[in-house]
């Protein structure tokens, strides 16, 4: 029941996205620590990989965050190579409800297909997040990158670490699709926002 209610309150909590362009600084280490833990649309989407990762890759926990980091390095490097994402801001509140979804349809052992397309889709959103915070930094963009990618890892590993926790509780399946739709209906809340 607590992780019903931690999943209800994280829900609960959910408002409309200001983390990008024109909300406050985005410089520095510190700025990119606090960035998505701060922005619910990142916080949500990071959560829902880590947790994606848990249940559906038990034995390859670390292969949803080291895509996502990847792919949000490689965005990064696009927008600073002035390549655009044309609706980025759509895609990464879609990210949301996609990670909801993954989130609810994670199984461990699930068709290795059905894997992959999981971790396309990860890497796809992913670039978006890196390409909107990297079109958005200021001053010394590699520390407020390397700041955003040190805090998408930790909050990766307690999406992971809240997955394996509730994976050996009687109700796991209850809880996971409680998680997941949870995130999926945040994120219908963030774009109606």
């Amino acid at each position: 029941m607590k992780k019903i209610a931690t999943a209800a309150l994280l829900a609960a909590a959910a408002t409309p996205a200001l983390a990008h362009t024109g909300h406050g600084d985005a410089s520095g280490l510190v700025h990119g620590l606090v960035h998505p833990i701060l922005g619910p649309d990142h916080l949500l989407a990071m959560l829902g990989v880590g947790i994606w990762s848990g249940f559906a890759m038990p034995r390859h926990l670390w292969a949803g965050a080291a895509t996502f980091l990847a792919a949000m390095t490689a965005g990064a490097a696009l927008s600073w190579a002035g390549v655009a994402i044309p609706m980025v801001e759509t895609w990464i509140v879609t990210s949301v409800v996609l990670a909801g979804l993954l989130v609810g349809l994670a199984r461990a052992g699930q068709a290795k297909a059905f894997t992959a397309l999981s971790l396309a889709a990860i890497a796809a959103f992913a670039a978006c997040h890196g390409h909107a915070h990297a079109s958005e930094a200021t001053g010394t963009v590699g520390l407020y990158l390397a700041g955003f990618l040190v805090s998408t890892a930790a909050l990766h590993v307690a999406g992971i670490g809240l997955a394996r926790l509730a994976a050996r509780g009687r109700a796991a399946r209850m809880v996971q699709s409680a998680l997941g739709a949870a995130i999926a209906g945040s994120g219908l809340f963030l774009m109606a926002g």
